[in-house]
């Protein structure tokens, strides 16, 4: 299934993650199998403005211009919330379940969870949404105190601005307080969708090395080797972020979907038969990441995956800006 795989469609192979519509709609069949009779409503409008922020055509926002965390990466995190969110109903007793109510918070959180890359048509400093790389879960949790209102949902900002940080760094784990645990539960599967998403995306190694570096380096996370520098260098290019990926989903693995998030990814098997594409696609990107290190032998990483951002030309302007970035930290030396 996997070797047919299209670029922009989720680990089935059958939903066109690049569409807010295909996404849209494929998560309405898993919301009303899964709670019978409760409305969608909310979460239609959740994506309806998702592409309307994603694309620019939200007022006071440009739209998303990073190619890491471009729409496809929400939406396919969002399909994987989904999943999670319904294999979780369907696997546990009803005095455990989340309920439609809970999981429609879950599902417009899980929409907006990068929202914070997206900058304001006001904000005449920063070039691309990558440099709020440290910062930009707090800035979707503002978006979302604003946004949840707008549903009448307000009820549920204290709880999503919480767990959306379940899906970065920003905050430490036990750092985000929250009174239910079921809310906490919720927060387990969004980080879990964040991660699984991203590691089973078909070309996640190529977006690593050609897209999140770039990211890294605009946000501050990345830079150049420098002889004697007094700063530690966390990747020195987007190889560099490739050789350290599988002791990176090591630790993922343990201290996170394993570790705080309890296995959560289970949940998706209820709806495939006891099997788990996500964890399959993982190990299969992981199986080739070891073939390709094992040789250095980079030009068996040669897919180039669409791009769906609101900039024309976006990895053309990454690029540009990231080299401008990594000349000044030369310069400067």
């Amino acid at each position: 299934m996997l070797s047919t795989r299209r670029n922009d469609y989720d680990v089935t192979n059958t939903v066109q993650v690049s569409s807010p519509a295909a996404v849209c709609e494929a998560v309405e069949q898993l919301f009303h199998a899964t709670w019978p009779g409760a409305s969608y409503d909310r979460v239609a409008q959740a994506f309806d403005d998702f592409d309307k922020l994603f694309s620019g055509r939200m007022p006071g926002y440009h739209g998303v211009d990073t190619v890491y965390h471009d729409r496809q990466h929400s939406l396919d995190m969002t399909l994987a919330m989904a999943r999670l969110l319904a294999g979780h109903d369907r696997s546990e007793p009803q005095d455990k379940q989340f309920g439609a109510e809970r999981a429609t918070m879950g599902l417009v959180t899980s929409l907006f969870h990068d929202a914070g890359y997206i900058r304001e048509t006001s904000d005449h400093q920063h070039r691309n949404g990558a440099e709020f790389t440290l910062q930009h879960v707090t800035r979707s949790a503002r978006f979302l105190a604003r946004y949840l209102p707008q549903l009448d949902m307000a009820d549920w900002v204290p709880v999503a601005t919480r767990i959306v940080h379940f899906t970065g760094y920003e905050v430490k784990f036990e750092q985000i307080h929250l009174a239910d645990p079921a809310n906490r539960r919720v927060g387990h599967l969004l980080g879990t969708a964040d991660l699984i998403a991203q590691m089973a995306d078909r070309c996640y190694l190529e977006k690593c090395r050609d897209r999140l570096y770039p990211e890294f380096v605009l946000g501050g996370v990345a830079a150049p080797y420098r002889p004697q520098s007094p700063q530690p260098i966390k990747y020195s290019s987007g190889l560099d972020v490739l050789r350290q990926t599988p002791h990176f989903v090591a630790d993922v693995r343990s201290q996170r979907l394993d570790g705080e998030f309890g296995g959560a990814y289970h949940y998706a098997e209820a709806l495939f038969e006891g099997r788990n594409p996500y964890m399959e696609a993982m190990r299969q990107n992981l199986e080739y990441l070891d073939l390709v290190l094992r040789g250095e032998n980079w030009p068996l990483l040669r897919r180039n995956p669409p791009c769906f951002t609101f900039h024309a030309q976006p990895l053309e302007n990454i690029r540009h800006l990231m080299l401008g970035h990594l000349k000044g930290i030369w310069t400067a030396s």
